[in-house]
């Protein structure tokens, strides 16, 4: 009896975290970049009260007789898989088809009328292209941080420039005040040995992990990184009808080990009350 209500407990626990999982994905629908979790469930060790046995010239095998003690969560895997694309006509929102991220970094040697000259160590990498020109004209993302070109430096289009354009080899160019059509950079992306290792660090922002692997650097179209799509931003990937259909779920099998509880509870009750 007492194994019954610790195993309603243990899928209690794990149901919590499926549905708090769940709301997490249905609140970020909209973010763009986001990459929604799943759960995964696995079972508790079992008590084993009669072992296996194998057959003899006389008689059959017998089977084991264990009975489970519950479940217990296994992992919450991050999808990597890409959502949809909507258009904007923004030039600098940017969109990755394929599997790089953006690399975001803080910028070194620089001040407040030059644009840095190198990045920290410390980089961060993304899927959300909704990139803006500081007051210097350098890509930034809404956080300040500068995206990571080729070049090592950070891409910088002249305030007077009369416009701009960014190819899906990542190649920004610009039209000067001269009308000549110079290059600014190459943006530079990354891609990971294992996406799913990433850890989530907020703000749109993945960081590295022992999981995930070293980076592996390239140009846009270049090993499997993916392409540029100037004027587009990647939606968060999250379905709400199959994230709505796992609430259901979720909390039907949360209602499920609350009843195993309090039928554990109420034959407990009934052993109580046969001495009286």
């Amino acid at each position: 009896m007492i194994r019954s209500m610790y195993s309603g407990i243990s899928g209690l626990k794990n149901f919590q975290t499926k549905l708090d999982v769940i709301g997490n994905n249905i609140s970020n629908v909209n973010t763009y970049g986001f990459k929604k979790g799943r759960t995964v469930f696995k079972d508790l060790i079992s008590q084993t009260t009669s072992g296996a046995s194998g057959g003899t010239a006389t008689r059959g095998g017998v089977n084991a007789k264990q009975v489970g003690l519950g479940s217990q969560l296994a992992s919450i895997d991050t999808i990597h898989s890409g959502g949809s694309l909507q258009s904007t006509g923004n030039t600098l929102d940017l969109a990755i088809s394929g599997d790089g991220f953006f690399q975001l970094a803080d910028g070194t040697g620089g001040s407040a009328t030059n644009v840095p000259t190198g990045y920290s160590t410390s980089k961060l990498y993304s899927r959300a292209g909704n990139f803006y020109l500081d007051s210097l004209g350098a890509l930034v993302n809404g956080e300040g941080k500068y995206l990571v070109s080729v070049s090592g430096t950070p891409l910088k289009i002249p305030t007077d420039a009369q416009s701009m354009s960014i190819g899906q080899d990542g190649t920004v160019n610009y039209v000067d005040a001269a009308g000549t059509l110079t290059s600014a950079g190459q943006i530079q992306l990354a891609k990971f040995p294992n996406n799913g290792g990433l850890t989530k660090s907020g703000s749109n922002y993945f960081e590295q992990s022992a999981s995930s692997g070293a980076p592996v650097l390239n140009a846009p179209l270049a090993g499997g990184t993916g392409s540029i799509n100037s004027g587009f931003l990647e939606m968060s990937n999250v379905d709400l009808s199959e994230e709505f259909t796992d609430m259901i779920v979720a909390q039907r099998g949360f209602q499920a080990n609350t009843r195993i509880i309090t039928t554990s509870d109420s034959i407990l009750e009934e052993l109580i009350n046969l001495k009286r």
